[in-house]
């Protein structure tokens, strides 16, 4: 089949596909033409060094044109394209780029001094290439190469196709309850009906305009990106998140679909009613809420600054895709549902004996599992852990929900004990690992409290060792030190003992239950 962006070329030749506009800096706009071309050129520098189908390529660096022309090119070569988090500490980079088994690393340059720093310890990289350097005045470490510079000398002929029919995969590293990050291998977004039907839902048409809200390497910006793309949308991407910069470009560009977490939306909307009034907002049909729960209180925000019927929920994960909407016109009439189910998606709820339930209304919940074509592979040499949250082809990320008598969906509460705080998925596994490490710190456990700005907070127990004395200001800066800025507790507590089943399994929802108390439900 021929490549979409190549038609696209050909069809919407001299329209925009890109835009990458920083304050300060003269907008790049590449057209369609431009883009399939300065994609090409990439595929060629790459097959050059010796990339090939399932070839695995990490990709480091915010939002620009440059990120986008990786994207396609890695998607042309067949390689598997791993989005690199850049917020990540050198040890969890470190850690992800040798599971993954990269050999290429496609790396904005400022942040080519981390990869430079830990490349004694990702020895399967064959080569670093990196980007935009003379963009941002940088010098390019030692060994690695000046990709702008062989792109220069490419071809921008269309090049042949991947060795394989086998579709391109993503990876995304979605850190996991066993302390160690877990590569969710995607190859597809559903079948194409799926997909149609996904976009008739929506109202989606090639001439909306969408806007980059937070980092690409999270599944659902960089996914309903590639959706635009696909459509022949004009994409604006925002290298770095600030909020009145983001009203600034939705206004100059008539930006008219996103995708967002609620802290962003929080803080665009918590600006100044004088700083709002600057800036022309009637143009956003399609706001695409996902990430974390927004709470109504966050809805009425965002209703009162953008249109009524541009407000869509979406229900969904890294692994699974979109599995509910929900639609404008029943934001406020079924306030706290995510939604029903997504065209081609089946959803059954199961209780702990795994028999499915039936019954309708919140005292009748069960954990979430899904069935439908647009689902995850597998997770990248953790096969068992893929298959040990299935029953049958149904797969889970352990929500626990339950379903009202019209067939929309609540979600309650988690099995699991991940934290969403500002739309970035926590796994207290991870923290908790790092923290005892502490020589003072005897135990310790970590769950999401409720937040206001942020959804949920990480907060830690902990218990000090007999002979050691620690305080809360230590237990923030061990953590500082060890963990990205996000992952780090922003508050903590001291107990004795922390409660334990007869098996030794920690009580977390009796722990987490003081800071819920008086929520309808516990997540954020």
């Amino acid at each position: 089949m021929p490549d979409y962006l190549a038609n696209h070329a050909v069809t919407f030749a001299d329209k925009a596909a890109v835009i990458d506009d920083r304050l300060g800096h003269t907008p790049v706009v590449w057209t369609y033409a431009q883009l399939n071309a300065e994609t090409n050129r990439l595929v060629h520098v790459l097959r050059a060094h010796g990339a090939r189908h399932a070839t695995t390529i990490v990709t480091c660096g915010q939002n620009s044109n440059a990120w986008l022309r990786n994207y396609h090119a890695a998607r042309k070569v067949g390689a598997t394209n791993v989005f690199l988090n850049y917020r990540l500490t050198d040890d969890e980079a470190t850690y992800v780029i040798d599971n993954c088994d990269a050999e290429f690393i496609y790396v904005d340059a400022p942040y080519a001094a981390m990869i430079d720093r830990i490349r004694g310890a990702i020895p399967k990289v064959r080569q670093v290439f990196v980007y935009d350097a003379a963009r941002h005045g940088a010098a390019i470490p030692a060994g690695m190469v000046d990709v702008d510079a062989e792109l220069a000398k490419a071809s921008i002929d269309e090049p042949g196709p991947p060795e394989s029919e086998e579709l391109a995969a993503t990876m995304i590293y979605t850190s996991g309850t066993t302390g160690k990050p877990k590569g969710a291998v995607r190859r597809t977004g559903g079948t194409p009906d799926q997909v149609a039907a996904m976009i008739a839902v929506y109202r989606w048409t090639p001439d909306l305009v969408y806007l980059t809200t937070g980092p690409l390497y999270h599944s659902g910006p960089s996914g309903f990106m590639g959706l635009g793309t696909a459509m022949g949308n004009t994409v604006v991407v925002q290298y770095r998140f600030d909020p009145e910069d983001w009203l600034r470009l939705v206004d100059k560009y008539g930006v008219s679909t996103t995708f967002s977490a609620p802290t962003p939306v929080r803080m665009i909307c918590a600006l100044p009613n004088e700083v709002k009034a600057k800036y022309q907002r009637h143009t956003m049909q399609l706001m695409v809420a996902n990430a974390a729960p927004w709470s109504m209180a966050l809805k009425e925000m965002y209703l009162a600054d953008f249109p009524e019927e541009s407000l869509f929920e979406v229900y969904g994960s890294t692994e699974l895709g979109v599995n509910c909407i929900l639609e404008p016109e029943d934001q406020r009439r079924k306030p706290g549902s995510c939604g029903k189910a997504a065209p081609s998606v089946e959803i059954v709820l199961f209780d702990d004996d795994g028999v499915a339930v039936t019954g309708i209304g919140p005292e009748h919940t069960g954990e979430l599992f899904v069935r439908s074509p647009a689902t995850f592979a597998t997770y990248y040499k953790a096969q068992e852990k893929y298959e040990a949250d299935m029953r049958g082809d149904y797969h889970t990320v352990g929500d626990i929900a339950y379903r009202d008598d019209e067939g929309y969906f609540y979600i309650c509460d988690r099995k699991k004990d991940m934290i969403i705080s500002g739309g970035m998925n926590i796994y207290p596994a991870e923290i908790e690992a790092a923290l005892e490490q502490h020589p003072n710190i005897y135990d310790v456990a970590v769950f999401g409290v409720p937040s206001e700005e942020w959804g949920e907070g990480v907060h830690a127990v902990v218990v000090i060792r007999p002979d050691g004395a620690l305080d809360e200001a230590a237990v923030l800066a061990y953590a500082r030190e060890h963990l990205s800025s996000y992952k780090t507790p922003r508050t903590v507590t001291f107990i004795e003992e922390l409660p334990r089943t007869g098996s030794g399994k920690i009580l977390k929802r009796e722990l987490r239950a003081p800071f819920w108390a008086g929520h309808s439900r516990m997540v954020g």
